[in-house]
């Protein structure tokens, strides 16, 4: 009786996880191409939502004629080669990912299409020959958030013109965080203004920066790029709040959550184009005949409701300059 009874649990359980499955990824064939969308870092909903969106757009809706492997390295680079060789053995479509993740997929194979969304210089990073043609089995979206560090500190230091120190928080193992990091340099050197470089790469070392960064008298913070810092980006908005700190973002969700001021280009769209060229590669197209895309648009969004606990008034220029004023 007792055998019964755990047999009934076991294919109510399995019925009730088979009824969580689309109907309609059971109802079609075998063929259908599988995408795998892999990450250093870890699987934020929103890109993971645009880069559906995009699919959409390309006339691939997810379980009904596509299927999507969701891989993450969860902020352990050393694990992505592991996540790559078992996509491969999937006989994925095509591979979608970041800057370090499609590295190791190019490392991985010359063949199956690796479509990218970067925040670096794709050319520079290895990742293609050329931006108009980049032949081989790699294309993408660059957003270029290493090109914007200069601007963004030259946004804070226009908000806290007499602030004598500034922080940069940023993660050592981003593949691009060096060229980010020398522009950063070469403008506060520029408009003579001190900057302390901290580097991050566990949650446990970002409150270290804060307490550090307080106690070294820095009066603002400049956030860098990268798949670690995004994961952790509620993290640090919630620690600027509590030290006080006025900080800018690369992502415009981090002011959304809290945070102050951000600037750059959206990183969603990147994934939403991302997902239109996973489609056309999918209906035929060959990644080595579709150019990378750039941003032509970077936006500021400035949170005046942070502002207000901060005790800053927000310069009418910079008002006027933002693209969304959160209130």
């Amino acid at each position: 009786m007792a055998s019964h009874i755990g047999r009934r649990k076991f294919l109510a359980t399995l019925g009730g996880a088979a009824a969580a499955w689309p109907l309609a990824a059971r109802a079609q064939p075998r063929a259908m191409p599988v995408v795998g969308f892999l990450r250093s870092g870890t699987l934020p909903y929103d890109r993971v939502t645009a880069f559906r969106q995009g699919l959409k757009e390309a006339g691939f809706v997810e379980g009904q004629n596509v299927a999507i492997e969701y891989r993450s390295d969860e902020s352990q680079t050393e694990r992505l080669p592991l996540l790559v060789a078992d996509l491969l053995r999937r006989q994925v479509a095509l591979i979608v990912g970041n800057t370090a993740s499609a590295l190791a997929a190019k490392a991985a194979t010359a063949t199956v299409p690796i479509v990218f969304a970067t925040g670096g210089d794709p050319v520079r990073d290895g990742l293609v020959a050329t931006l108009n043609r980049p032949g081989g089995n790699v294309t993408g979206i660059s957003f270029v958030s290493a090109e914007v560090g200069a601007k963004q500190l030259g946004l804070l230091r226009e908000l806290q013109p007499s602030v004598a120190r500034i922080a940069v928080v940023l993660d050592p193992k981003w593949p691009i965080t060096e060229p980010f990091v020398s522009q950063v340099r070469a403008a506060a050197s520029a408009m003579g203004q001190q900057i302390d470089v901290l580097y991050v790469s566990s949650g446990r070392e970002i409150e270290t920066a804060f307490t550090t960064l307080v106690q070294r008298g820095a009066g603002a913070l400049h956030v860098g790029i990268g798949g670690f810092m995004v994961s952790q980006r509620e993290r640090i908005v919630a620690l600027a709040a509590r030290y006080r700190i006025p900080a800018i973002y690369p992502w415009r969700e981090a002011v959304a959550a809290g945070g102050l001021m951000s600037y750059g280009t959206s990183v969603n769209d990147a994934y939403r184009q991302a997902g239109i060229y996973a489609g056309r590669i999918l209906k035929g197209e060959k990644p080595g005949d579709l150019p990378v895309l750039l941003p032509t648009k970077y936006e500021l969004v400035i949170n005046v409701k942070t502002a207000k606990a901060l005790g800053l008034q927000i310069p009418d220029r910079l008002l006027a300059l933002g693209d969304e004023v959160v209130e």
